[in-house]
């Protein structure tokens, strides 16, 4: 039997630390919870109160390649959350609405990493 309790970090490729850590916190309005140099750097960062971060890991990233992250962010509303991130200069895509699924859209961040936003069941 595992003694693994939970997921804590799940890391992204991102070109450039610095330039993810200002979209992240700055276009995003996420936490930084870890920068530490060592052998490498280490940049953590995630949204306020939550429980599982984003470790922001340095790597090659072929230019315009997006990358399906998997990552889902939850909202209270995802079409105010599009329109919100679409003014700030953030490539969103369109707003999916099914039957009996909740609203949704995705978005890409500078280096390609493609997330989706999905408004949380009230």
């Amino acid at each position: 039997m595992s003694t693994i309790t939970d997921i804590r970090t799940v890391g992204i490729t991102i070109a450039d630390q610095d330039e993810a850590i200002a979209f992240y916190r700055d276009t995003l309005g996420f936490d930084v919870r870890l920068d530490v140099d060592g052998p490498t750097r280490w940049v953590e960062v995630a949204p306020i109160g939550a429980d599982v971060s984003l470790a922001l890991v340095a790597g090659d990233r072929p230019a315009g390649e997006i990358t399906e992250t998997g990552i889902r962010f939850n909202v209270p509303d995802a079409a105010a959350e599009r329109d919100a991130l679409s003014s700030r200069g953030v490539s969103v895509g369109e707003l999916l609405m099914w039957p009996g699924v909740p609203p949704m859209f995705a978005f890409d961040d500078p280096d390609g990493n493609r997330f989706v936003i999905i408004e949380q069941a009230s």
